[in-house]
């Protein structure tokens, strides 16, 4: 399996576990020039925005750790275009990173609410 592979079979994990919590996802892989957004999602509160890391092992570190200071401006910026263009400006909004982890064909899901500001 290809890292790209791996890492939409990670979305759609992360999407169904978000579904499970009834979430209402509004969008996934939203890309515009500031960059991209995994999941887009809609909570009963709130609007999230979620960075989806997805790994076969914690050798080279924790997910979550990839995303680094230039990957969260690249986020915000994005949400901030996408909370713009959709008249979502008096919306709370959330940013979270979903660590997912594939061993033995299943999925662990890892769900940081609150990571990036």
């Amino acid at each position: 399996m290809t890292n790209q592979e791996l890492g939409q079979k990670g979305e759609i994990a992360a999407q169904n576990y978000l579904k499970n919590l009834e979430y209402n996802i509004l969008a996934r892989n939203f890309k515009c020039s500031y960059g991209e957004i995994d999941i887009i999602a809609k909570t009963k509160k709130e609007l999230v925005f979620v960075e989806v890391k997805t790994r076969c092992s914690k050798q080279y570190g924790e997910a979550r750790e990839a995303v680094d200071a230039i990957k969260k401006k690249h986020i915000k910026k994005a949400a901030s275009y996408y909370i713009y263009k959709n008249g979502l400006e008096n919306e709370f909004v959330r940013f979270d990173v979903m660590e997912v982890y594939l061993k033995n064909e299943k999925f662990y899901i890892k769900h940081i609410k609150n990571t990036l500001w």
